[in-house]
């Protein structure tokens, strides 16, 4: 009777809603598996086993069919081992698609993308797809499928933070949408093949967005690593898809430092001056003077006025007389500011050439500097100091993220291009030495100094150095003597600069331990810092306000008075910072000054084309690259006891409760 029952049951079954075409051959195959198995001993089947027996016997197709697996589950309600039987039905079917999004996972391969090796986000795909149950996150309902048209747009506008859209594959997804949306329920293997490749692509574009498309180490850049993960980008995508947020991911995600904000402004804005840029060129034949004939005037202008050095109200005669007026001055003089020059007002040869510089050069400018902060780790809160190489400037922040126009701010001039060149790194600024001695290095003294003692065995003490077997303040000078050329050549013997006037240092030193063993000086040559380009030293940056720089380090230990004092002696003396203050040498050819101003500089070590190429080698950084290894666990030795231990006996009425 049952069965008989259930052969009715299966016959009623609504075909009409099923996703596929041949809905005759459904329905015959479904009487054919019915009337075979009545034929045969149907009393050996309980009426669970038919129905599974009757729906695992369908194709792959029918088997996410609409309505079949509800009609059934409806139908076995009755009885719970038919409900139970129904739950492993749709735990198959939910199985088959896990398999395809795990193999997908295990391989660390989707041919959809582009780039289909995605093994440095694997970890991040596997713990995102593990937490939701391996189910679809962009594709099979009405929520699912508006998150992954949120997804493409933010792809989309990637650009918008200085990255390529063509890394995420944000057309090429975009296309498939139409195809996957339309994809039967039971093709599980092109929508896991889809949906992973919107999640990859995802990954891909937060990951970048927040740590950058490079490892810097490999482009000689020695920032600190970070400690530790502190976003778990898995747990905030799907935090994001529960509260429906997802479109504000990549605001959280983006550097949050000031300067970042404001290069991503500067950004937009080049963009749009890039494409229809301002019909502008001058080709350099002689200096031009305040009140000179300028017979670019007018186009000069409109060019000021479109990069924002004059202001759009300003209406100078340069129409009617085509010369260089006071308006023209002051905008190329506030030009030449933010293009590293000195503000002369003079159409030099550098300043023509900086105006005629594509626009579209700028922009990736901006591009390449907002990549470059994106490797920076989180900034710590309190003072700190940086030094941009190809701006020969150093700015000293209370705060990195308060920048105004009364900061501590100098010219500075840096290591030689193509010889000594100064590097980029992170370190922490730990005392000061007021008067101090230059310990010249063994580089220096076998190139330069060594020739010039075989020359003139006079040449030290005219230069108020001395030789010492080992560097410290504390160190007593040696005598010149047969042996000194031999000592100096094998390094046994080292030269050192006394305090005073001729001192390479100047009157203090700032240092801040590393392995490239450059810091922060003073020097006696104070007039390089009236050149444009300051590119001189061997690799340590001086800098042209010492005292100033003292002033903002010690401000919490010292008066000014004291420091003045400090550099009045020829006394040598160490200050050692109650706090230490981080250091940064850094490297970006565009920067917001602080005076809001975009500027641009030319790009002395060429750093700029190095990484340009290192981007579009277009790989994923592996978070190896990132953050610093735990460290290792030292092994314990187990001492085994000499004699067994004997348990204590139980006490009772201890006290205890």
């Amino acid at each position: 009777m049952q069965l008989s029952i259930l052969v009715n049951k299966v016959y009623m079954l609504n075909l009409k809603k099923l996703f596929f075409r041949q809905k005759r051959q459904l329905k015959n195959r479904i009487c054919f598996v019915t009337k075979n198995m009545c034929l045969k001993k149907c009393s050996t089947y309980t009426s669970s086993q038919l129905v599974v027996f009757c729906v695992l016997s369908l194709s792959s197709h029918s088997l996410f069919a609409e309505g079949i697996i509800t009609q059934l589950t409806d139908f076995m309600s009755t009885d719970k081992q038919s409900a139970s039987m129904a739950d492993k039905i749709i735990a198959n079917q939910n199985g088959s698609l896990a398999n395809e999004i795990t193999y997908i996972v295990t391989t660390k391969n989707n041919p959809y993308l582009q780039r289909p090796d995605f093994k440095n986000r694997s970890e991040d795909i596997e713990t995102l797809y593990k937490t939701t149950g391996y189910k679809l996150l962009w594709l099979g309902s009405p929520e699912a499928e508006k998150n992954g048209a949120q997804v493409l747009d933010i792809l989309e506008k990637a650009a918008v933070n200085g990255l390529n859209p063509n890394n995420y594959d944000a057309q090429s997804l975009k296309q498939k949408r139409p195809a996957a949306l339309n994809l039967a329920s039971d093709n599980y293997k092109q929508l896991a093949l889809y949906d992973t490749a919107v999640s990859i692509s995802m990954l891909r574009f937060l990951h970048d967005l927040h740590y950058g498309r490079v490892n810097p180490k490999a482009i000689n850049f020695n920032l600190k690593l970070r400690d530790k993960k502190l976003i778990d980008l898995p747990a905030l995508i799907n935090q994001h898809l529960e509260q429906d947020t997802v479109l504000q991911l990549p605001e959280l995600l983006e550097p949050k430092f000031k300067q970042y904000q404001n290069l991503k402004k500067s950004l937009a804005t080049y963009r749009v001056l890039a494409k229809t840029p301002v019909d502008f060129n001058m080709e350099f034949i002689k200096s031009i003077n305040p009140g000179d004939v300028l017979t670019k005037a007018t186009s000069m202008e409109q060019f000021l006025i479109a990069v924002g050095d004059v202001p759009a109200e300003t209406l100078s005669d340069s129409k009617k007389s085509n010369r260089y007026t006071d308006e023209l001055v002051a905008g190329v003089k506030k030009f030449q500011l933010r293009h590293g020059m000195n503000a002369d007002g003079v159409l030099g040869k550098s300043t023509v050439a900086a105006m005629t510089v594509p626009l579209s050069q700028r922009v990736t400018q901006i591009e390449l500097a907002m990549e470059r902060l994106r490797w920076l780790p989180e900034p710590s809160s309190g003072a700190s100091i940086i030094v941009n190489i190809p701006a020969f400037q150093l700015w000293a922040f209370d705060d990195v993220n308060e920048i105004n126009a009364n900061m501590p701010n100098m010219r500075v001039v840096v290591g030689k291009a193509l010889k000594n060149e100064t590097p980029v790194l992170m370190a922490e600024m730990r005392f000061i030495d007021f008067m101090p001695y230059w310990n010249v290095p063994y580089n220096i003294v076998k190139k330069e100094i060594l020739p010039k003692i075989i020359q003139n065995p006079g040449y030290l003490e005219a230069e108020n150095m001395e030789l010492v077997t080992t560097f410290g303040n504390e160190t007593k000078a040696v005598s010149f003597n047969s042996s000194t050329i031999n000592g100096l050549k094998q390094g046994t013997l080292r030269i050192r600069q006394r305090p005073g006037q001729k001192n390479a240092l100047g009157k203090v030193k700032f240092i801040f331990p590393n392995k490239s063993d450059v810091y922060l000086h003073d020097t006696p040559s104070h007039s390089l810092f009236s050149r444009s380009r300051r590119d001189f030293s061997h690799g340590c940056v001086r800098v042209a306000n010492p005292e100033q720089l003292a002033e903002f380090v010690l401000k919490n230990q010292w008066t000014k008075e004291a420091i003045e004092d400090a550099l009045a002696t020829q006394k040598t003396r160490r200050v050692i910072l109650k706090k230490s203050i981080p250091v940064l040498f850094f490297y970006v050819t565009s920067f917001i000054d602080q005076y809001d101003n975009v500027a641009f500089y030319s790009d002395i070590y060429g750093y700029d084309a190095v990484l340009q190429e290192a981007l579009n080698k277009s790989v994923d950084v592996s978070d190896k690259d990132i953050f610093a290894p735990l460290p290792a666990l030292v092994p314990v030795e187990v001492i085994a006891p000499k004699e067994p231990i004997k348990p204590e006996a139980d006490l009772e009425n201890d006290g205890e409760p």
